[in-house]
């Protein structure tokens, strides 16, 4: 990456797991970041030490992507503090409260989750291109969303998380659609089963699953896994490809006879 030129990213999710380990490794590829969580976030700003360790710049912005109505301040914010955005990261998302049978899956979570992992999301990317393309730069752009290996898998004990999950890829789809033409590249990295707060309530069934064969490769994904994956999208390493899925799950979503 070329030092000469502004180089900055915001992500959704920042403060602990995957989104700080997506920070720091933008990071170190030479971006500064906005990282951001929910307001009042205790973990935002240890992150934002991180990154300064790097060497990077760092702003920490709180806020709750399901505040539809808060979307035009802060990316006004974003785009301020640094003086544009040159890649967008949508990983802040929620899993079930409880995990329980499809059959028992209530409106109240069901909202809860398509507000924060979908609705969220898709507006708060329309918000960024929409600046991306009123203020066009010379350089390749990305917008990457994390979505889940749930996209692929059924788990009919968190069912509307995989939906909420699913259409992700679709979005990711369209706008690789629409801003191709702007200089904006978008894509979205399928995790599998990574190790993080969110999987921690179910550590016994994977560490069962991955010594029984789950993945080729036999461990938990790490969230630097993840973050290694959005930093190489980020940085153009594959500036003719874009609305691209790229798993990163151990070779989970392989057909084995």
């Amino acid at each position: 990456m070329d030092e000469q030129q502004r180089h900055t990213a915001l992500v959704t999710g920042a403060g602990r797991g995957i989104g700080r380990a997506i920070a720091l490794a933008l990071a170190g590829a030479g971006f500064d970041v906005i990282v951001n969580d929910l307001p009042g976030s205790d973990d935002l700003a240890e992150t934002v030490d991180l990154v300064r360790l790097q060497g990077r710049k760092a702003v920490a912005l709180g806020l709750d992507v399901a505040d539809l109505a808060a979307h035009d301040g802060f990316v006004d914010r974003a785009w301020s503090a640094f003086g544009g955005i040159d890649c967008l990261v949508n990983n802040a998302g929620v899993s079930v409260a409880k995990r329980d049978d499809i059959l028992s899956v209530t409106p109240e979570s069901f909202d809860r989750l398509i507000s924060i992992n979908l609705r969220g999301p898709f507006f708060l990317t329309q918000a960024v291109a929409k600046r991306m393309v009123a203020e066009p730069v010379d350089d390749l752009r990305t917008i990457i969303t994390i979505s889940s290996a749930n996209v692929d898998f059924a788990s009919v004990d968190r069912a509307e998380y995989c939906l909420s999950k699913a259409p992700l890829a679709m979005m990711s789809q369209l706008y690789a659609a629409r801003l191709a033409a702007h200089g904006v590249n978008t894509y979205e990295v399928r995790p599998g089963v990574i190790r993080t707060n969110m999987t921690a309530i179910a550590r016994e069934r994977y560490d069962r699953a991955f010594a029984e064969g789950l993945a080729p490769i036999a461990r938990w994904g790490e969230p630097e896994d993840i973050g290694q994956a959005v930093a190489m999208l980020a940085s153009g390493a594959l500036p003719y490809s874009t609305g691209e899925t790229l798993r990163v799950d151990g070779g989970l979503a392989v057909r084995r006879l």
